[in-house]
């Protein structure tokens, strides 16, 4: 995001529209970050969005000595292992997350990786309906080619045909970030999985918060 400290200057004045904007462009990305230290997604977006309700509430006290990506993350860190450490269940894993969490982390990494699964959904999104249903009953729900076949009412050799099609298309529709995307083709769902927070956050900016602001 550019221009990151006029916007945040525009947020302390009270400026609405630049927090909002502030909101969306980094919602998803830390909600995925704080899946880092808390398993549970509907706690981390609760995390995340009490931060935010935070920084609109102390826009006038904020003083900002790094980059505003860099605050942010920072922040929502140590919101993180605050929300552990009030924890009544006192999980050894979770104490250690506490006690060793020292290691660097690069917010781009999340930034990023949010920006991959919404290029890869779209690229499925683009395909063939019937070539994206068979994809998906292999990828998504783990349906074996036969299974596919069974269910469809095809051949296996048309599921075959269409799977590999499908993978053709979609590594030359994503052909800019091959370099990421050795995950995906390994196993859809293992990405599926891990970026499921992050899609739910990035759609799930509800009236309720926004009321929180007006």
């Amino acid at each position: 995001m550019d221009n990151e400290k006029e916007l945040f200057q525009q947020i302390k004045e009270g400026n609405k529209q630049s927090f909002e904007k502030l909101f969306r462009y980094y919602y998803a990305p830390l909600c995925h970050f704080s899946r880092k230290y808390i398993a549970d997604a509907d706690e981390c977006e609760e995390v995340v969005q009490g931060f935010f309700l935070k920084v609109w509430e102390k826009r006038m006290e904020l003083d900002i000595n790094t980059s505003v990506k860099n605050y942010l993350f920072s922040s929502v860190r140590n919101r993180c292992l605050n929300y552990i450490k009030h924890q009544k269940i006192k999980l050894g894993y979770k104490n250690e997350v506490i006690q060793n969490d020292n290691t660097s982390f690069n917010p781009d990494d999340y930034l990023l990786e949010v920006d991959l699964q919404k290029k890869i959904r779209e690229g499925i999104d683009s395909l063939p309906a019937r070539r994206k249903e068979i994809f998906l009953l292999s990828r998504d729900e783990g349906l074996k080619y036969r299974e596919i076949a069974d269910r469809l009412g095809i051949s296996i050799k048309t599921v075959e045909t269409q799977m590999g099609q499908a993978l053709k298309d979609l590594r030359e529709k994503l052909s800019s970030l091959k370099h990421l995307l050795l995950t995906f083709f390994i196993s859809l769902p293992g990405i599926k999985n891990r970026g499921n927070a992050a899609i739910k956050c990035q759609n799930s900016t509800n009236a309720e918060f926004q009321k929180s602001i007006s």
